[in-house]
């Protein structure tokens, strides 16, 4: 079979992805049988509201990350229409309204955040929660910190994660590390989620699948969950 070309390839020496191997580091983590789909912080204050060059978009929403965030979005479509088409939960974690009250050691490293007018809060309608999907507003990084995510995969029975959105060195990033760390097992599609610095997105997937989930493209990730079978959150609810 052939070895599946991954974003670090051409970022990172062969020698230190050598030296890494041979530490037993990115193994394959596997996967379970009853997962969730979280697409994080996939808003237009992180994308514009159109594609556009980094420069560009940032002129619009200084969190947008561009033309990266678009062309992620396409693959996060594809991993939604599964989900619902399995009935497997669709989660949306995504960065709650700013008040003044938010202000703390996030806005003053990240002034930003504190100036986005309204309509970049809204979902993208691409990829937008239907009705009934679980809507997550969060203050932090991590999907799971300050939210009862946690508390309801575990009461829905889920047993991993296929994590898509942004920016992958933030938010993802954090969320992938936390869910590890509940010992849920991760799943990254390397073109659904993105970054304003392509580099960035490079090394942290590569930190990623080194050490807390597995990453590969979202074709084989979707050759990978389709074969699993159904199941409703709501029998295992009651």
């Amino acid at each position: 079979m052939t070895a599946v070309k991954q974003p670090w390839d051409d970022v990172l020496p062969l020698e230190e992805r050598e030296t890494y191997a041979l530490a037993g580091l990115g193994g394959a983590a596997g996967f379970g049988k009853r997962p969730a789909l979280l697409v994080i912080d996939v808003q237009y204050r992180s994308v514009g509201d159109r594609p556009m060059p980094i420069r560009e978009a940032i002129k619009q929403y200084p969190t947008s990350c561009g033309e990266a965030g678009w062309h992620a979005i396409a693959h996060i479509a594809e991993l939604t229409r599964l989900f619902r088409e399995k009935n497997w939960p669709v989660i949306f974690p995504h960065v709650a309204r700013k008040v003044n009250q938010d202000r703390g050691a996030f806005s003053a490293k990240i002034p930003g955040i504190m100036r986005i007018p309204p309509e970049g809060y809204d979902f993208v309608r691409e990829v937008a929660p239907k009705p009934g999907e679980l809507l997550l507003p969060k203050t932090q990084a991590s999907a799971f910190f300050g939210t009862p995510l946690a508390t309801y995969l575990i009461g829905a029975g889920v047993d991993s994660l296929v994590v898509t959105g942004c920016t992958t060195s933030g938010c993802v990033r954090a969320s992938v590390v936390d869910a590890c760390a509940l010992n849920f097992k991760s799943l990254v599609p390397s073109d659904a989620v993105y970054d304003r610095s392509p580099t960035s997105h490079a090394v942290n997937l590569f930190d990623i699948a080194s050490k807390y989930a597995d990453v590969v493209p979202t074709e084989v990730a979707i050759e990978r969950l389709r074969p699993l079978s159904e199941f409703r959150t709501e029998d295992q609810l009651t």
